[in-house]
């Protein structure tokens, strides 16, 4: 909405500035973060009184995480509907209304946020509910797969670009013409960064911090990706749409920023499935939107490597009748359960996600 202010730039000096993406793109990272500092203390009052709070596991094999964590039970869980509301008002208000691909940005995150808070509430008012089942979350989720590739594929004037697959390092993309796996890549995409995301959410400001870092690098390649000279200079597919994604990256930064202020340890609330699911969707859609969905593992190392000490422990346990290959999964747990305190575990992942991040931009150059 903002954006139509510069029609008034001839009546009032200064006012273009509201044509500039990057302009608009501080503006919404500021509007978030001052959104998310405003609401913070309102959504915790309010979920403390609807009783929304934290549960710790406590089975025999989680014992000892449980006493270190016994200090997080009530805490007030579902706090990404605060991430959620800021990102959306931000995104609305500063990117421009008739860009298709930030509607489809913001669409997906809500959809998923959605599909997050029944998760979140049926655990928490169901004590003993393990929430919507593993099952029917991948059918959600799969569908916006397909909703998305239906945007893409149906648009003649990005059609190509959109069955393409580019790999970082390279010039020219490694398969031309993907067909009907462009459903099937973009629900490998959706899938796997919401649920690293959600994995990744189990310390005090640990997802959100990673977060925060892997939004800011989207926000420069989302900001390259639509600008006419520093597309061509880099050999990036240039999609002129993609552009407005810098706008919503920003709100994405300045909400995530905003909730790290609660959620940082000790935290007052936790943002949830309904953060988690919601946050990692917009990640993976950004990336699919401006093509850079194989940057997304190298933009978000430390999800990969906690998704895949999942995967990793599942199988090992599998294949040696019990053996454990991780103290614990997710990763962060390992490292807790080895001695590491809270804090140190979540600076020095942190610490993992800016070289991890500082290296995929530098990919950019290296083509």
């Amino acid at each position: 909405m903002m954006y139509y202010l510069h029609l008034l730039s001839e009546e009032i000096k200064g006012f273009n500035v509201f044509s500039y993406v990057t302009f608009r793109a501080v503006a919404a990272a500021v509007t978030a973060f001052v959104l998310s500092l405003a609401f913070g203390n309102f959504v915790i009052r309010k979920l403390i009184a609807l009783k929304i709070g934290q549960p710790i596991r406590t089975a025999e094999e989680v014992h000892r995480l449980a006493e270190l964590h016994s200090a997080k039970q009530g805490v007030p869980t579902m706090g990404g509907v605060l991430i959620i509301g800021t990102v959306f008002v931000s995104g609305v208000l500063w990117a421009r209304p008739d860009n298709r691909f930030v509607w489809l940005a913001l669409f997906a995150m809500v959809y998923l946020g959605a599909l997050g808070f029944v998760d979140d509430y049926l655990k928490v008012t169901k004590k003993h509910s393990a929430g919507i089942s593993g099952r029917l979350k991948l059918v959600f989720q799969l569908a916006l797969a397909c909703i998305v590739a239906a945007v893409f594929l149906t648009n003649p004037l990005i059609e190509v670009q959109a069955r393409s697959l580019y790999l970082p390092f390279f010039k020219i993309p490694v398969v031309p013409n993907m067909g009907w796996l462009t459903i099937v890549f973009f629900a490998f995409i959706i899938v796997g960064s919401s649920n690293a995301v959600n994995l990744t959410d189990g310390l005090d400001g640990l997802a959100i911090s990673i977060f925060a870092i892997a939004a800011a690098a989207y926000t420069a390649l989302a900001y390259v990706t639509g600008h006419r000279v520093f597309a061509e200079y880099l050999l990036l597919v240039r999609f002129p749409q993609a552009a407005e994604l810098t706008v919503f990256c920003g709100s994405l930064v300045g909400a995530s920023l905003g909730f790290l202020w609660y959620n940082s340890y000790p935290a007052e609330i936790f943002m949830g499935d309904v953060g988690s699911l919601a946050l990692g969707a917009a990640l993976g859609i950004v990336a699919i939107l401006i093509k850079q969905e194989l940057l997304l593992p190298i933009v978000g190392g430390v999800f990969v490597l906690e998704a895949l000490s999942v995967v990793l422990q599942v199988g090992y346990f599998k294949a040696t009748g019990g053996q454990r290959l991780f103290r614990m999964a997710p990763l962060h747990h390992h490292f807790e359960l080895i001695g590491w305190s809270e804090p140190k575990v979540i600076t020095r992942f942190v610490i993992v996600g800016i070289i991890f991040a500082l290296f995929s931009l530098a990919t950019l150059k290296l083509r």
